[in-house]
């Protein structure tokens, strides 16, 4: 069998410590993994396809994820696993090595590849104001730079890791907030006007942006890492995931809605991340839109943050079970420094490949495929993770309708970019087939 557990000396040790995580560290964590370079992407795409409907999608995007937290938030408290969604479909389908030494390359790859995506919108509105602005090696230096200052945080403290993201992050949250209502007090139009203007859009199409905004929701799942640094988990990770889910959709609704009024719609789809930046500059000035940059920085580098201190623990677990090099699993002082360093590292070498965009779209039909499959596996266990049947039921189908609506998008307007998903697929179903083997061997042991 496969050890899920640290020894009872690292639980000893842990005790005589003391956690270090709270709610608003917790909050913070997920937040920071939410709010990233999501909605400063998203937006365009959606107001390209809908136009004023942005908003609904928004909320039901919100609820998607809310439904696929629901499962991740039994098995988080049922199971107390760091490993997080590796480990629930490990433990939950214990006879399948091969699926478990594949969901855990899954998962971390897609975690990868949202991280490339934040140092690279965090570099490209660090260097806007400068005339270098367009050199794209500087754009990769400074991502990679901000890559290693949140590397060398999260392997200092996870006590100061957690404080710097609570600053971040609250930080951030009020200076979106203040972009969002000095946007919507700055109108150019009104919501009336929008509407009449608006094209006929029909649902399928609403629910394909749907689809395609659950990928500003994920970084929830990170709370559940951090399960072995904080107190009370049955009480703290509903209450983190939930609360900071419920914070996410208010913020994108209110952006949207500010941007919409504010912005014209053919700028917010010419310009796509760079809408809020432009449209806050021509409505307020040189320091309306110095506040928007500043707001994008804090936004992908508390994202950055929290995405490392998740995926890193993971990993660490992965490792540990073979599916992973071993040396990924070894700690110093109870931090997984190892892994920490390799998945930052992997992340500035997928902001060197370039393509980024593409890279994106790989990380939220995983976070979807992954959220599907962890509804499946407390639908299996629902009677020892006390979930209903009705409501599990729902997400699993939910889920199922949201990954396809993404697939049928990406065959119909990007069918390359499906090619390299498939592909990017391929490889590293190819690569966990070879450590599954290995994990079976120590498993074995």
């Amino acid at each position: 069998m496969f050890s899920f557990n640290h020894s009872e000396n690292h639980h000893a040790c842990h005790r005589k410590r003391g956690k270090t995580l709270g709610v608003p560290e917790l909050i913070a964590i997920a937040l920071g993994g939410m709010v990233g370079g999501g909605i400063f992407t998203v937006l365009g795409i959606s107001v390209s396809l809908i136009g004023v409907y942005t908003p609904v999608a928004i909320t039901l995007g919100g609820m998607l994820a809310a439904l696929a937290a629901y499962s991740y938030i039994k098995l988080g408290v049922f199971y107390k696993d760091e490993g997080a969604t590796y480990s629930f479909f490990k433990r939950t389908f214990p006879g399948s090595h091969i699926a478990a030494s594949l969901i855990g390359w899954w998962v971390m790859f897609g975690y990868i590849s949202t991280m490339a995506l934040y140092a690279y919108t965090f570099a490209s509105y660090a260097i806007s104001g400068f005339a270098f602005a367009d050199s794209e090696m500087t754009r990769k230096l400074v991502a990679g730079a901000v890559l290693l200052i949140f590397t060398l945080v999260n392997v200092w403290s996870v006590k100061g890791m957690g404080k710097i993201e609570d600053v971040i992050v609250y930080t951030k949250l009020i200076i979106l907030t203040v972009i969002s209502f000095v946007l919507v007090n700055n109108s150019q139009t009104s919501l009336p006007v929008l509407f009449e203007e608006a094209r006929d859009v029909g649902l399928a199409t609403i629910l394909i942006v749907s689809s395609l905004t659950f990928v500003s929701y994920e970084g929830f799942q990170l709370v559940i890492n951090a399960v072995k640094e904080m107190d009370e988990p049955e009480r703290n990770i509903p209450k983190a995931i939930y609360t900071s889910l419920f914070l996410a959709v208010v913020i994108y609704v209110v952006i949207s809605f500010g941007a919409m009024l504010a912005i014209p719609t053919a700028e917010i789809v010419q310009n796509k991340e760079y809408a809020l930046a432009a449209g806050a500059g021509n409505v307020l000035g040189h320091w309306g839109s110095d506040l928007v940059v500043l707001g994008a920085l804090l936004a992908t580098s508390s994202a950055i943050s929290g995405t490392v201190f998740g995926a890193s623990r993971q990993m660490a677990v992965i490792a540990r079970d073979g599916f992973f090099p071993s040396f990924l699993g070894r700690r110093v002082n109870g931090i997984p420094v190892y892994s920490i360093f390799a998945i930052s590292g992997l992340a500035f070498l997928l902001v060197l490949a370039g393509n980024l965009q593409v890279i994106l779209e790989f990380g939220s039909v995983t976070f979807l495929l992954v959220s599907l499959l962890m509804a499946i596996a407390n639908l299996k266990i629902r009677h020892k993770t006390g979930s209903s049947l009705l409501l599990t039921s729902f997400a699993v189908v939910a889920l199922l309708v949201g990954t396809m609506m993404i697939f049928y998008y990406e065959f119909t307007f990007q069918p390359e970019q499906l090619l390299f998903i498939v592909g990017l697929y391929v490889l590293l179903t190819i690569s966990s087939l070879g450590f599954s083997l290995r994990g079976n061997k120590v498993g074995a042991k």
